[in-house]
């Protein structure tokens, strides 16, 4: 029993250092490959496109309900210590430093991560990859490369978006639905609220953009199984990129603070 136990553990663990090991060697293909050899610009324009433009719609909703539900919620503690005019200021760096770029993150997992995997992973199992290397073309160059760069780069603009729609959704409800005055709401986050607020969450907002596609990128890359592998592969990209964000938000947050940055 005791035996069979052990086989078992030493047999998980080493199937768990070759996989983390295969996926942070992916990462270091995807660094030689941008480094070396020549950008698809129009690829990860389009990469761009589809990511920003095509996630706008999913970001203004998300930012803008959270902000209206953090700034009630807000109102609701603050107001049984009657410091009601801070809301503008913990909305602000609640959207700022936290819930912009994780909220934002997490919902762009869902919606890009995923069609990353699910698009890399039928050509793989269509052998469409194959075809690529057949024909000389580098499928990091080509495929990975530019989405990997396109998420890194515009999710932090997502972000801003949803942080701007947050702060504005709780400016609202905090006008026209609890009739705080205004002006107090703006002007807590003129003096309170610094730039280096802004910036630490643009910062985790890139490296999430890099997570969730290197997971996507490396589970449609990887898949086998027909159509069934496809599924597996785009449930796990989800899965596995939004914990990772979560992971690395506290770490990110550690790091930034404990450098000063934000």
């Amino acid at each position: 029993m005791i035996m069979q136990f052990l086989n078992a553990l030493g047999k998980g663990t080493l199937i768990f250092c070759d996989r983390i090991g295969s996926f942070i060697l992916f990462f270091f293909k995807i660094i030689v490959t941008l480094f070396t050899t020549k950008l698809k610009v129009r690829q990860v324009i389009a990469q761009m496109y589809m990511i920003g433009v095509g996630s706008s719609t999913i970001v203004f909703l998300t930012g803008s309900f959270t902000g209206l539900a953090f700034a009630l919620q807000s109102y609701i503690g603050f107001s049984r210590v009657g410091t009601e005019e801070l809301i503008g200021l913990v909305v602000t760096l609640g959207m700022t430093r936290e819930l912009g770029p994780v909220l934002t993150g997490l919902m762009v997992t869902g919606r890009c991560g995923s069609a990353i995997a699910a698009e890399i992973g039928s050509m793989r199992i269509t052998e469409q990859i194959d075809a690529l290397k057949t024909l000389c073309i580098d499928p990091f160059q080509y495929l990975i490369v530019p989405r990997v760069l396109a998420s890194t780069i515009i999710m932090p603009f997502l972000t801003i978006f949803s942080m701007i729609c947050g702060i504005i959704g709780g400016y609202l409800l905090c006008t026209y639905s609890i009739g705080l005055n205004p002006e107090t709401y703006i002007n807590v986050i003129r003096e309170r609220v610094e730039l280096s607020d802004v910036t630490g969450g643009l910062i985790k907002a890139a490296f999430f953009g890099l997570f969730f596609s290197w997971v996507g990128t490396y589970q449609g890359y990887y898949t086998s199984g027909g159509a069934q592998g496809i599924g597996i592969a785009t449930t796990r990209s989800v899965v596995y990129g939004s914990i990772i964000i979560l992971i690395a938000n506290y770490f990110l947050s550690s790091l930034l603070f404990q450098t000063g940055i934000a």
